[in-house]
């Protein structure tokens, strides 16, 4: 009886080798997986946000709008017969969605004038564009905008009509700063705007922090 039992042990002994090789190899082959999992990184752009999701972000920007001196928007034509134009400071807030290599987005502004002869500004419009470089954006903009005067009185309306736009968005290691800012988010922008069917020339230029 003995010898048939360690004679059933010897002949089991192939198979169980097999099964013990194979059972180490599956938990070697998860702790491999696992390992991989937790050393992989999350997919950011190269200035640390996200490449998938929404991205909120601020900013301020300065620049110089100059309006036609023909009829425009209801806007009345100057007296004196030069043209309304004047520096402003604006802020922006808005997200963005990239989507990869492109984006989709939306964005508010509040301008106010600091020399010249336009008071207030304020609008919002969309914004869609190409992900470039490094870091950066090249982008349209579809809105609209409201304008008031300092030159038409301290009672003068609010003026409106759709505005258009194109601009790039350079992140710092675009432009060798990358060891300045690490991976904030921060970007420069210089975009251009028009009011009303081309009625407008709006550079403007800033800085915009990511989220």
């Amino acid at each position: 009886m003995r010898k048939l039992l360690a004679a059933a042990a010897f002949a089991a002994l192939p198979f169980a080798v097999p099964a013990a090789q194979a059972q180490d190899t599956g938990a070697d082959g998860a702790s491999i997986e696992t390992a991989a999992a937790t050393a992989a990184p999350a997919r950011t752009a190269p200035d640390g946000t996200r490449a998938f999701g929404i991205e909120p972000y601020i900013g301020i920007m300065g620049g110089y709008e100059r309006f036609d001196r023909q009829s425009n928007a209801g806007i009345p034509i100057p007296a004196n017969g030069k043209a309304y134009d004047g520096a402003l400071v604006q802020g922006v807030a808005g997200i963005n969605i990239p989507l990869g290599p492109v984006f989709v987005g939306a964005e508010g502004n509040v301008a106010k004038g600091v020399k010249g002869d336009i008071d207030w500004e304020y609008g919002a419009a969309g914004r869609f564009g190409l992900r470039a470089g490094e870091s950066g954006m090249i982008y349209g903009k579809v809105g609209y905008q409201w304008v008031n005067f300092d030159a038409l009185g301290n009672n003068s309306r609010d003026y409106h009509a759709m505005t258009y736009g194109a601009g790039v968005e350079v992140g710092p290691k675009d432009i060798g700063l990358g060891g300045v800012t690490g991976n904030g988010g921060v970007r420069l922008r210089m975009e251009i705007n028009t009011f009303n069917n081309a009625k407008s020339f709006r550079p403007m230029a800033g800085v915009i922090a990511h989220f």
